[in-house]
C-alpha cells in the first residue's frame, strides 16, 4: 500500500511521457500516410477522369477499330443463279432524293430475286424532289450494274416487244401500289400472282416498299451487293468527285459535314421559333403543303433533340472535341435556311470552309447544284473524306446511306452527335450556364460510336448499319461470321454455265472489293 503523498520517481514519470509521445507520433504518421494515399487516389481518379474526357482528334483522322471484321457481301451458302425462264417483268418507280432512290433500287433487285422476275432498269422519279430528268442512265453505270448482279437477277433496260400470231405486241405492265414495308409474303403472293397474270407489273411509288429487317442473311447481303458494288456512278461523276477530293486532300486531312439546316428538314421537324416572323411563315406554309398535320411545340421538340443542329452548335461540338480553326471542312448542303446570319458564328470558328463553288474548277456543278449530279458528287466526296459528320440523320436520306457505306468502306470515321443528349447542354448554355459546357459536350460525344462495328438497334436502318450480315472474319468463332472461300466466284460462274447462261463477261462482277481511293 502506497503512503499518502507518495509520488513516482521522476525517471518513471519521464518513461510514461516518452511512451505516450511515441504512440502519438505513430498515430500522426499513420494519419499522414492515410491522407497522402487518399489525396493520391483522388488525384489519380481526377487524372483518369480528365484523361477520359479528352478526345484524341488525331486518331479520328484514321479509321475506326475493326476488331478483325472486314466487308463481304459474297454469298456464303447455296445461291443458285437466276433461272433461264423468269415469271415476268418487274418495273418500279423510285421516288424521293438520290439516296431514297438508292435504297429503293436495292429493294427492287431483292424483290426481283424473291419473285424470280426479270428486273427492268429502275426509273428515277424526275418530279417529286429534284426536278431532274437525268434518269438511271444519266447517273449510274448501267453496264456495270447489270454485270455485277449477273449471279442474282436478270436485268433489261426495257420490256421487250413480243410476237404473237405474226404481230408485234407490247406487254402492258399492271400498275400496283405496294404497301409500305411490305413483307416478303406480299411479293410471293399478291405481286407474283399479278405478274403471272399480266406478264409484267409496275410498282409505284417504290420508296420503303419492302421490309428492312429480313431474317435471311443472304437477302441482306444481296442488298449490300447492290448498294456498295453494283450502284457505281458514271465515269465522269467519279472523275469529278475524285478531282475535288484530291484538291481537298492536297493540303492534308479534311472533314465533310452534311449541314441539314434546310427548309424542308426544318419544316418537317417543326423547329420554327429561332426564325423571324416572315421566315416562320414560309416554314409553316411549306409544312402545310408537304407534311401531315401535327401539333409541334418548339421547346418540346428542342428538348428531346428533334431539331436539326444549327451551324453554330455544330461548330461548338467540334471545338469542344478538340478540333481547331485550321481544320479543313467541306460542306455538303443545299441552301441553308436563314442565310449568312446562321453561318457567321460557324465560319468564325472554322474559317477553312469549302463547297461546290470553291472546289469545282470545271463549272459543271454550278449548272446542276440541286440536281442528281450535285448530290452524287457530294455523296462521293463525303464517302472518301477522312471524317464525315451528319447533323441530322433520318430514314433513307443522304446521311443514312453514307453512314452505312463508310462503315462498309473499312470503318471510316464518322462523328454522329447525339442530339437528345446534347439538347439540355445547349439549352443550359443559352440560359447562361456556361461553366463546364465543353466538358459536358465531350462526355456526350464519348458515348457515341465513331464508325466501328456495332449492333444495329431499332430505329437504326439496315442501310445505316449492315453489320454483321455484310461483314466477315477470317478467324471467326461463329461459323456464320466466317469469310467465304476464295473460289466462290468460280463456283458462281460454274452455276451460270450449268444454267446455259454464258453471255456475260466474268470480269464484270465485283462482289468483294470496296471502292479504292
Amino acid at each position: 500500500m502506497r503512503r499518502p503523498g507518495y509520488r513516482q520517481p521522476l525517471k518513471q514519470q519521464l518513461g510514461g511521457v516518452k511512451a505516450m509521445f511515441i504512440r502519438l507520433s505513430i498515430a500522426v504518421i499513420v494519419l499522414v500516410i492515410c491522407m497522402f494515399m487518399l489525396m493520391t487516389a483522388m488525384s489519380s481518379s481526377y487524372s483518369s477522369t480528365s484523361s477520359a474526357e479528352q478526345i484524341n482528334t488525331e486518331a479520328l483522322w484514321g479509321t475506326a477499330a475493326s476488331d478483325g471484321w472486314r466487308p463481304s457481301s459474297t454469298p456464303r451458302s447455296d445461291w443458285p443463279p437466276p433461272p433461264s425462264e423468269s415469271n415476268g417483268y418487274l418495273r418500279v418507280r423510285c421516288n424521293g432524293g438520290l439516296n431514297q432512290q438508292r435504297s429503293a433500287i436495292c429493294n427492287a433487285v431483292l424483290a426481283a430475286r424473291i419473285m424470280n422476275a426479270t428486273l427492268v432498269l429502275p426509273e428515277l422519279d424526275a418530279n417529286s424532289f429534284w426536278h431532274d430528268d437525268s434518269g438511271f442512265q444519266g447517273i449510274y453505270d448501267v453496264e456495270h450494274f447489270i454485270k455485277t448482279l449477273k449471279y442474282d437477277v436478270k436485268i433489261v433496260e426495257s420490256i421487250p416487244e413480243i410476237r404473237k400470231n405474226g404481230k408485234v405486241k407490247k406487254i402492258k405492265a399492271k400498275q400496283i401500289r405496294p404497301p409500305r414495308d411490305a413483307p416478303i409474303s406480299w411479293y410471293t403472293t399478291e405481286a407474283l400472282k399479278a405478274m403471272k397474270e399480266h406478264g409484267a407489273i409496275y410498282l409505284t411509288p417504290f420508296s420503303h416498299r419492302l421490309a428492312e429487317e429480313i431474317d435471311y442473311p443472304e437477302y441482306q447481303r444481296l442488298r449490300c451487293r447492290v448498294n456498295y458494288h453494283a450502284l457505281q456512278f458514271k465515269p465522269h461523276i467519279v472523275e469529278l468527285s475524285t478531282s475535288i477530293v484530291d484538291k481537298l486532300r492536297s493540303q492534308g486531312h479534311f472533314m465533310t459535314i452534311h449541314l441539314r439546316f434546310e427548309m424542308d428538314m426544318l419544316a418537317f421537324a417543326g423547329c420554327f421559333d429561332i426564325f423571324s416572323p416572315e421566315e416562320q411563315k414560309i416554314l409553316k406554309k411549306y409544312r402545310q403543303e408537304n407534311f401531315a398535320e401535327k401539333r409541334l411545340v418548339y421547346d418540346e421538340r428542342r428538348a428531346i433533340g428533334k431539331c436539326p443542329l444549327t451551324p453554330e452548335e455544330v461548330g461548338l461540338i467540334l471545338r469542344a472535341m478538340g478540333f481547331d480553326n485550321s481544320t479543313r471542312i467541306y460542306l455538303a448542303a443545299g441552301d441553308l435556311f436563314g442565310g449568312e446570319r446562321f453561318m457567321k458564328p460557324f465560319r468564325s470558328m472554322f474559317p477553312r470552309l469549302e463547297n461546290h463553288s470553291t472546289v469545282d474548277t470545271t463549272g459543271e456543278l454550278g449548272k446542276n447544284t440541286m440536281g442528281l449530279l450535285g448530290s452524287a458528287v457530294d455523296y462521293m466526296v463525303c464517302l472518301l473524306s477522312d471524317i464525315f459528320m451528319p447533323t441530322y440523320d433520318g430514314p433513307s436520306n443522304f446521311a443514312n446511306n453514307l453512314l452505312g457505306h463508310r462503315l462498309y468502306y473499312r470503318f471510316r470515321t464518322t462523328i454522329r452527335p447525339d442530339r437528345k443528349a446534347l439538347a439540355p447542354i445547349f439549352i443550359n448554355r443559352e440560359n447562361g450556364q456556361t461553366a463546364g459546357f465543353e466538358e459536358a459536350v465531350r462526355r456526350a460525344m464519348l458515348k457515341t460510336n465513331f464508325g466501328g462495328p456495332h449492333k444495329r438497334v431499332s430505329p437504326e436502318s439496315f442501310y445505316t448499319n449492315s453489320w454483321p450480315e455484310c461483314f466477315c472474319k477470317k478467324s471467326a468463332v461463329n461459323p456464320a461470321d466466317k469469310c467465304p472461300s476464295d473460289d466462290v466466284l468460280a463456283t458462281l460462274n460454274s452455276q451460270l454455265e450449268n444454267e446455259g447462261i454464258t453471255d456475260f463477261e466474268s470480269s464484270g462482277s465485283n462482289l468483294t472489293s470496296v471502292v479504292d481511293e
